[in-house]
């Protein structure tokens, strides 16, 4: 993706655990830059710079459909395939809908 669009920034969730590489004092990578920034920062701060909180509900949902639905279309016919993609859309809307609480601002 970083290839078709060069100002995105590829960002992957770095382990508690993980450790800069050899060359990160003198030639960082961007995984470096994430690590060292979360050692200064904190990981809660981290995720806030690079918009997690926006990405991460994204992935969830994309994984629910994925875990309950499959990951590819079964029909071969571009009605059917359209008919499918409908169903597995009204069920995770409905899904997500009952999980989903109502909200009321009291004050």
């Amino acid at each position: 993706m970083a290839a078709h669009t060069p100002d995105t920034a590829v960002i992957v969730l770095a382990r508690s655990m993980a450790v800069t590489s050899a060359t990160a004092e003198a030639n960082p990578t961007q995984r470096d830059r994430h690590l060292r920034s979360i050692a200064e920062h904190g990981r809660m701060a981290w995720q806030k710079a690079c918009r997690n909180n926006v990405r991460a509900p994204v992935e969830a949902v994309f994984r629910r459909w994925k875990r309950v639905l499959g990951d590819g279309l079964r029909f071969r016919t571009e009605e059917r395939r359209k008919a499918e993609i409908a169903i597995a859309i009204r069920m995770l809307n409905r899904m997500l809908d009952l999980g989903r609480p109502d909200s009321v601002r009291v004050a």
